[in-house]
């Protein structure tokens, strides 16, 4: 085909698109907009329960005869408003708007995806309220009762189907890696979810012994990297070349990446359970594989890195750009932590203490969470036509949330390797509580600082939305 006929191919498919957009039902990008929204929202709430959590450690005294306000409850409120209120909401909401941007045409049905996003909150509202009065699982990741399960596989089940009908019905050819990802997640998480939540036995959703450890430590941390790892590697993958303003320094890089984590990931969640009387032949398998997992992380890492190469002003300039690669940062370090925790010698240390908790928090929100508040800061303007409201807080968002997590990061560590030092020299445990004093005030310290990035981000995006200045819709 010809230069001209193509312009003027892609003109006429551009036309189409506009008079799709402008059909009745809700506005485009609804659902995508609702979704960052909430996610900002939940943020806020998610961090405050986890500052509040992390308050009992210094004074467990404060908050006294609030069952709903325990530790037990708070902490297990604050991982799933985190995980599925904010992160996978913010992620989602950006995977709404890239599909349809990167086939060039419009999202399969803008009303089941508005119809989706409520479903989603109402179901992490619920969630969190039930735990915070005690029903629960007691299974993290896990810990949802089941009738709250069945709404969740049904919103997973009915946001698969809207980006795969996206996806048949494109007007682009090619499918762009970021499309890959977002699809595979949610195809991947509609088949793990009812298998971790063990759904088949609605009165426990558990099984018994150490097959229910095994089976909960293959959904838990297939949650991770089959839901969280590729929403964030593909919004990585959408927002780092626009903002380098440069092409992906390699698509076949970026494939191997995709096949690569699904292929190895889903072995390695025995190596939460080193030190319990599981089959050695699983703990060998797990080890390897959390090693092997080099392989789709540094795949991926040195495609993007590769292409941010000699535009790294872009980066500075923009908080969008500064939270996405801070985040494929967060990446690196927390694969390479898990890779070398996933050793028995490390284990003796590291278990049950807060080197673990350390670990946790970069890896749902340094590396997946950086990049979902990156990915939403630069295409909010494309989904609501305005401006962001005040690059300036999108910044001070930044900084607050970099430096309050290195300082939580640092503080758990350190906390964490004390903590395993004493037990492994027979320390009883209340010895070693005043030793963590310190560390656990720090903890609450570098907690206001991201309470308050989650703050101010919000405010800018509910600002953003409703008073931006407005430019025409992407």
């Amino acid at each position: 085909m010809s230069a001209e006929k193509r312009v003027d191919l892609e003109e006429k498919l551009d036309r189409e698109l506009d008079r799709d957009l402008q059909s009745d039902g809700p506005p485009p990008y609804s659902a995508a907009k609702g979704f960052i929204v909430s996610g900002a929202i939940w943020l806020i709430v998610g961090t405050t329960w986890g500052f509040i959590g992390a308050l009992e450690y210094v004074a467990p005294d404060l908050i006294q005869n609030v069952s709903w306000l325990s530790f037990g409850r708070v902490r297990t409120a604050h991982l799933n408003i985190v995980a599925f209120g904010f992160l996978t909401a913010t992620l989602i909401g950006v995977a709404l708007y890239c599909i349809p941007a990167l086939l060039r045409t419009k999202l399969f049905s803008e009303r089941l995806g508005v119809a989706t996003m409520w479903a989603w909150n109402a179901a992490v509202l619920v969630g969190a309220v039930t735990v915070s009065m005690g029903y629960t699982q007691a299974r993290e990741y896990a810990e949802l009762e089941w009738p709250i399960d069945v709404a969740v596989l049904l919103a997973f089940v009915l946001i698969l189907y809207n980006m795969i009908m996206t996806v048949v019905f494109r007007r682009e050819k090619n499918l762009y890696v970021s499309v890959w990802y977002f699809v595979g997640a949610i195809l991947w998480t509609s088949m793990v979810y009812p298998l971790g939540n063990v759904m088949w036995h609605p009165k426990t959703g558990s099984m018994t012994g150490t097959v229910d450890a095994i089976w909960l430590w293959f959904y838990g941390h297939n949650v991770i990297g089959l839901l969280f790892t590729p929403l964030a590697v593909g919004a990585a993958y959408y927002v780092i070349p626009r903002v380098a303003r440069a092409p992906l320094y390699s698509h076949t890089l970026s494939i191997i990446g995709f096949w690569t984590l699904g292929l190895i990931y889903t072995h390695i969640g025995t190596h939460h359970l080193m030190q319990a009387p599981v089959p050695l032949w699983l703990k060998v398998i797990a080890g390897i594989d959390s090693f092997l997992m080099l392989i789709p992380v540094f795949t991926v890492l040195v495609n993007l890195w590769m292409t941010a190469r000699g535009h790294w002003v872009n980066f500075f300039g923009t908080a969008a750009g500064k939270f996405v690669f801070a985040g494929t940062i967060w990446y690196a370090v927390v694969c390479i932590q898990g890779a070398f925790h996933s050793l028995n010698f490390v284990q003796r240390v590291t278990h049950f203490n807060n080197w673990v908790v350390g670990h946790a928090h970069i890896a749902v929100f340094g590396f997946a969470g950086m990049i979902a508040i990156g990915a939403a800061y630069h295409i909010l303007p494309k989904v609501c036509g305005r401006k962001i409201w005040s690059p300036p807080l999108a910044n001070l968002q930044y900084w607050l949330i970099f430096l309050g997590l290195w300082g939580m990061f640092i503080a758990l560590t350190i906390g964490g390797l004390v903590q395993g030092n004493s037990w492994l020299n027979g320390e009883s445990v209340y010895r070693v509580l005043p030793q963590l004093t310190m560390y656990s005030a720090l903890r609450v310290m570098f907690a206001i600082m991201i309470i308050a990035g989650a703050l101010v981000g919000a405010y800018n995006i509910l600002m953003t939305v409703s008073r931006g200045e407005r430019i025409e819709a992407a």
